[in-house]
């Protein structure tokens, strides 16, 4: 049986929960109780895969729900794929490498401009190197600059010709802008090795119209360091809903899944980059070269190990995937390879860990509730898949990659 499209709005309706994802999490008497005894309250939505292969190795995909739609959940650095993903569709419309210098100009006062990077083997940036840096450790600067390239406009109205009707990403990270700010995007300029310009994009300013939302979160959050008793607004905050993180992924992962009418305008070597960088360890590059210290083995790798530090994943086994982290909410989607056993699936979720109802205080329980679910979720997973009948073995040797 093949999926349907987890396009379209993202509500709840659409989404029925699963029997078999509830019978497998409530079968394990671990940390995972705690987060089911009350799923509204961590806004716990979850959505897992089965992948089966024909004769062919054809893939077909079936879906199980559980809460999904339910609730608003601030998507964090799961917006960076996308990113991603469009820059290089971007590219490709204009000709250009994504290896190519790209250069970022200010817009606002006191803005520097990005002419040159030390973090890349050749000093430039480009968006290749940008995307390495989000997929790799979730760099928030160079999620900046490819919502820079895209221009706020563009970014939405062509995620919503995809069928991600509901998406609104609307603004950078890390940085404090406004909203008028951030419809505000850079000049921007492309440089080939000769040093000529070969494209340059004046700065622009979006005029979009957003659907209006009311999404308020907690019962109070921290401003200058002084308690606002009352719940914050996201409403003005980025919304890219669950099911559409886990869509994009497999459409990465298997181009061939996507409808002809929503197909990404990617080339072969496009996809081969993005698997790469989606499945890359941190120790793994040298350019740049991350701190192991700062960037352990299993960092970025939510479902599965948590926030374990010391552990690697098990033997032959690679995880494609994008996690977020914001607010309290930990967000993780992922295709997961395990070359030894013949296994494969897609499993992507998020929860909401803030106890004490307060935004902006630096209390969450990431590390005594959300990763320790995310951990066991995923390796509840991975242990029904190794005992799962399928009808044949998949050739999975596509998704090994050279690092």
């Amino acid at each position: 049986m093949s999926q349907p499209l987890l396009t379209g709005p993202a509500s709840a309706d659409r989404f029925p929960n699963s029997g078999l994802l509830d019978s497998l999490m409530r079968a394990k008497q671990s940390s995972l109780q705690p987060v089911l005894a009350d799923p509204d309250k961590y806004r716990l939505q979850i959505i897992y895969t089965q992948i089966d292969r024909d004769r062919k190795n054809r893939p077909s995909f079936t879906n199980h729900f559980y809460h999904v739609g339910q609730h608003y959940h601030y998507p964090a650095s799961t917006v960076k794929l996308p990113a991603a993903v469009l820059a290089l569709e971007y590219l490709n419309d204009l000709n250009i490498p994504p290896a190519t210098r790209m250069l970022t100009l200010p817009v606002r006062p006191g803005e520097q401009p990005v002419l040159a990077d030390s973090s890349s083997q050749n000093g430039h940036p480009s968006v290749e190197h940008y995307i390495k840096k989000i997929l790799l450790v979730s760099d928030n600067d160079a999620y900046n600059r490819l919502y820079e390239l895209l221009g706020q406009a563009y970014f939405n109205s062509r995620l919503h010709s995809l069928g991600f009707s509901d998406a609104q990403i609307i603004h950078r990270l890390e940085i404090a802008l406004s909203e008028a700010e951030n419809r505000q995007t850079n000049p921007i300029a492309f440089v080939n090795e000769k040093g000529d310009t070969v494209y340059k994009q004046a700065a622009q300013q979006s005029a979009m119209a957003y659907a209006r939302r009311h999404d308020l979160l907690g019962k109070g959050y921290m401003r200058q360091g002084q308690l606002v008793n009352e719940p914050l607004n996201f409403s003005a905050k980025n919304r890219w809903p669950l099911p559409y993180i886990h869509q994009l992924i497999q459409w990465i992962m298997f181009p061939e899944s996507q409808p002809r009418q929503q197909a990404l305008n990617l080339r072969k070597e496009d996809y081969q980059l993005l698997w790469r960088y989606m499945s890359m360890l941190p120790a793994e590059s040298q350019w740049p070269r991350y701190d192991s210290k700062e960037y352990w083995p299993s960092y970025v790798k939510f479902l599965h190990l948590g926030s374990e530090k010391q552990a690697g994943l098990p033997t032959g086994m690679r995880i494609f995937n994008k996690v977020g982290d914001a607010y309290g909410f930990l967000l993780d989607g992922a295709y997961f390879v395990d070359f030894d056993n013949g296994l494969e699936y897609l499993l992507s979720a998020v929860l909401y860990v803030n106890d004490d109802g307060i935004l902006n205080d630096n209390k969450y329980e990431y590390d005594q509730v959300g990763l320790p679910f995310m951990k066991q979720l995923g390796q509840v997973i991975y242990q029904y898949e190794k005992q799962r009948p399928r009808p044949r073995k998949p050739d999975l040797s596509a998704f090994k990659m050279i690092y």
